[in-house]
């Protein structure tokens, strides 16, 4: 016997008529805007499949944009983000891509540039319902959902970081739902992905930067955690 939800019936909140194309943008790219740590100045987005094809239509480039000035999905400016993104200054651009076909259909690349002139770039999967999935940061295949509060860690491929970042969670009594390392190849950028049941302090940031090959640690917490901040 199956069960259905009144979420499953109802569906997300959400400004724009698809939870796919348009909730689930929106979520992408708010995860992707928490992951940079510096100022943004200029976002590119590469989309896939039925995000190539039917953008304008569904409001899925609002929704990015949106969602990449720190929007949430329901968020009543999205209709305006265009407008909005210019008075800011931000730079952005829309590039499709329909000749790449081993990809979800609703995936978009996400190409940021800080004040700093550093560049991280995310990829992004709406799987329906407002459901997202983070599936690469730069050329790092990876897999998370950012329901969770989750912590990302950018490091080097050696001995003893993972152990460095479980103990920096164990004594800030953070509970670990899920944990996985994610890496190119041995002794290379490895991404050390902890999603949790509850909040990660943010104090947790300085304390695993501390290790020498630690390069850098991202930090989302969850729309409930920060709903209690």
């Amino acid at each position: 016997m199956s069960f259905i939800s009144v979420f499953d019936v109802i569906g997300p909140n959400m400004i724009g008529p698809s939870s796919s194309h348009t909730a689930g943008a929106a979520a992408i790219a708010l995860l992707a805007r928490k992951m940079l740590n510096g100022k943004l100045v200029k976002v590119d987005f590469t989309l896939y499949g039925s995000f190539a094809r039917t953008y304008r239509g569904h409001g899925t480039d609002r929704a990015l944009l949106g969602g990449i000035m720190g929007f949430s999905p329901d968020d009543r400016r999205i209709p305006d983000s265009y407008q909005i993104a210019d008075e800011t200054g931000l730079n952005y651009t829309f590039t499709t891509d329909e000749r790449e076909t081993e990809v979800h259909p609703n995936t978009v690349d996400i190409r940021m540039k800080d004040s700093q002139g550093r560049i991280l770039t995310v990829r992004g999967e709406s799987t329906g319902g407002g459901k997202v999935r983070i599936t690469r940061i730069d050329q790092v295949e990876v897999d998370f959902s950012g329901e969770y509060g989750t912590l990302i860690v950018v490091q080097q491929d050696k001995p003893g970081v993972v152990a460095h970042i479980t103990r920096c969670l164990s004594e800030r009594n953070v509970n670990i739902a899920y944990m996985k390392l994610y890496r190119e190849e041995k002794g290379s950028t490895a991404y050390s992905i902890v999603e949790s049941d509850g909040r990660i302090p943010p104090e947790t940031v300085r304390e695993i930067r501390e290790n020498s090959f630690v390069r850098d640690v991202m930090l989302i917490q969850s729309e409930e955690e920060m709903s209690h901040e």
